[in-house]
């Protein structure tokens, strides 16, 4: 008869076998764990399972294939995108190109920003453009949004200059220096930073100042003038932190010089704005007609009054920004933290309001004829081939038995969504006094959407519709006084920091 196991060994082997046992009962979901007897218990000091487990996953599928209408799923979307596969036919019924309010003259033709990011210019200049066609009788006509893209860049290198002077003292790896230093010449921008460039620059018709290769196809040219712009703002970080203020402005000057030769030769030599130009056309009866104008002289006669009382005109240095920004309190004035372009410029103004504010105010301006630009995140729940914007667009419950349900101050606060892409409102219906669906005129070619024209329903507004740029007689004088108080100043990295 073998010997009797000690008191210690008998505590040992219960140990043993509580530790198996762990690992063989079920768990919270009904799963059975079979471990390596040496491995560390699934369960953390809360009592919570933090690891993966292997048999846990292998459940999961083999409760996803038992249903027919999941290995239906996965036969289709392996094999598609999945925007063709759960389009909801409704939304693309309802959401059809039909208005009862709508501007007159709604500008042709459609353009197309190409591979750039230049939204925001293409935005503006069609808002612009349409006081000008009708104050020349013209049946289509472009701005060149090269011109304002040449002159944004070198802009946007002296911000980025002067941000780097005037924050060489924090640390390099700090949060702000390091946003800064991301994309300084980033192609996008917003309506106050087109307010300045036309200011300083004007405007001129595109066939002054076409469209280059790399203004067409910019991330190359980004890339270069960004690498520079790093090496240049290390220099004069050096020079600030080492006393030698003196070396600083000629340092600068040069750096600048630079950046004007990158940019002069990839886009060509833009036209100069205090210099007159010769601009001859045919109108829409044919008859020729000569401008001699410099480009700010021509930009002014947007902001004259004649123009604005016979073509429906607005004076841009007017025109400011509501944004509707749930995470922040109504009623207020919001700006960023050196986020710009033009230094000595119009700073970033958003007065924040409800949806209700922001709607009344398109749909005044577009009873008057006047095209809105709006700034919203084009990516959500919206097919560029057919041109719908529906947040009932896709039926993700159909495909992944799922529902999304963050809010638009989620998506905000958890960097889901942000205003990331300008467009124009030409048109509206309202049914029962309320919006039902909104016209937009897009940038993206005659080939995406219905010849190039967007339909957006009115919840997709709500949802993910940031920005309409007003006329201020299309607002109340409480809404006007919003612009008077001091701003509510945004950091840099937040999401209405975000460039379209």
């Amino acid at each position: 008869m073998g010997q009797a196991p000690s008191k210690p060994q008998v505590a040992d082997e219960k140990e043993a076998v509580a530790r198996r046992m762990s690992r063989l009962s079920l768990d919270k979901t009904g799963y059975v764990y079979v471990e390596n007897d040496d491995a560390p218990p699934p369960y953390n000091s809360d009592g919570r399972i933090n690891t993966l487990s292997l048999d846990q996953t292998k459940h999961w599928e083999e409760q996803l294939l038992s249903s027919p209408r999941n290995r239906l799923a996965i036969s289709a979307l392996t094999q598609n995108r999945f925007s063709d596969i759960l389009t909801n036919q409704g939304a693309t019924v309802v959401d059809n190109q039909v208005f009862n309010i709508k501007i007159p003259l709604e500008g042709a033709p459609i353009t197309n920003q190409r591979s750039s990011g230049r939204c925001w210019l293409f935005a503006s200049t069609n808002v612009f453009r349409v006081a000008i066609m009708k104050k020349y009788n013209l049946k289509e006509f472009e701005l060149s949004q090269s011109y304002l893209f040449y002159w944004d860049k070198i802009e946007k290198a002296n911000w980025f200059l002067e941000n780097a002077i005037d924050t060489a003292g924090e640390d390099l790896e700090g949060r702000l220096v390091k946003e800064l230093f991301a994309q300084p010449v980033n192609d996008g921008g917003q309506w106050d930073f087109v307010a300045n460039l036309v200011n300083k620059y004007g405007l001129v018709p595109q066939d002054l100042y076409p469209d280059s290769y790399n203004a067409k196809n910019s991330s190359k040219m980004n890339g270069l003038i960004t690498t520079k712009l790093r090496e240049q703002a290390l220099a004069l970080r050096k020079l600030v932190t080492s006393g030698k203020q003196h070396l600083i402005e000629q340092y600068k000057r040069n750096a600048l010089q630079e950046i004007h030769t990158i940019l002069t030769i990839m886009l060509g030599p833009p036209p100069s704005p205090d210099k007159e130009f010769t601009w001859t056309f045919y109108d829409a009866n044919e008859k020729f007609t000569k401008v001699i104008t410099k480009p700010t002289q021509f930009a002014a006669t947007l902001s004259d009054k004649q123009t604005v009382r016979a073509c429906g005109g607005t004076d841009v240095h007017q025109l400011f920004s509501l944004v509707n920004d749930p995470r922040n309190e109504y009623n207020r004035l919001l700006t960023v933290d050196r986020l710009g372009n033009v230094v000595d410029g119009v700073p970033v103004r958003y007065v924040n309001v409800d949806m209700d504010i922001i709607k009344a105010g398109a749909i005044a301006m577009l009873r008057a004829g006047i095209p809105v630009f709006f700034g919203s995140d084009v990516g959500q729940f919206s097919d560029p081939a057919s041109g719908i914007m529906d947040t009932d667009l896709y039926d993700f419950n159909l495909g992944f038995n799922i529902t999304l349900g963050l809010t638009k101050e989620q998506r905000l606060k958890t960097g889901e969504s942000a205003m990331t892409h300008a467009m124009v409102l030409t048109a509206v219906h309202i049914e029962g006094g309320k919006p039902v669906r909104w016209r937009v005129q897009n940038s993206w070619g005659d080939s995406a959407g219905d010849k190039g024209w967007f339909v957006m329903t009115d919840k997709w507004m709500d949802e993910f519709v940031y920005q309409v740029v007003v006329d201020p007689r299309f607002v109340s004088q409480a809404t006007r006084d919003i612009l008077k108080q001091d701003p509510i100043v945004l950091p840099l990295w937040d999401p209405m920091g975000a460039l379209a």
